[in-house]
């Protein structure tokens, strides 16, 4: 049984859901999102102020100008697009503290939530707080 609280304490200090993301947002929290796919997902569609900042350009001089206090939850399209997953180990081997979103930008719209870019879909559930 504690392996099994070992386990699950240990996913969740990885990855957020969707609903879990807009919630901190919305409160403010010291949380921001980063769209790790490249800038063509993002000039498309993207969680709104997310940062544009594809995996294969992550690097000391890329993210310098980025807070290392605060957290940052990577995400891409969703099931079948990893770019999350090597943002969130390219952040975290740069010294940021990260997490993956779970289910991406897909997950994210299926719950309801708004996107920005060429292709937005607004919904009654706004992210209210930019951080």
């Amino acid at each position: 049984m504690q392996n099994q609280i070992k386990h699950y304490q240990e996913k969740l200090s990885y990855e957020m859901d969707s609903a879990d993301l807009f919630e901190a947002l919305q409160k403010g929290e010291k949380i921001s999102a980063i769209d790790a796919r490249k800038v063509e997902g993002y000039n498309l569609e993207h969680i709104p102020g997310a940062i544009s900042l594809p995996h294969r350009n992550m690097n000391e001089s890329t993210t310098a100008h980025l807070d290392k206090n605060i957290l940052y939850v990577t995400y891409c399209d969703g099931i079948g697009c990893n770019a999350s997953t090597f943002g969130a180990l390219k952040m975290a081997q740069l010294g940021f503290k990260v997490k993956e979103l779970i289910g991406g930008l897909d997950w994210w719209k299926r719950d309801g939530y708004s996107t920005e870019g060429e292709k937005a879909v607004i919904t009654n559930q706004m992210v209210k707080c930019y951080c």
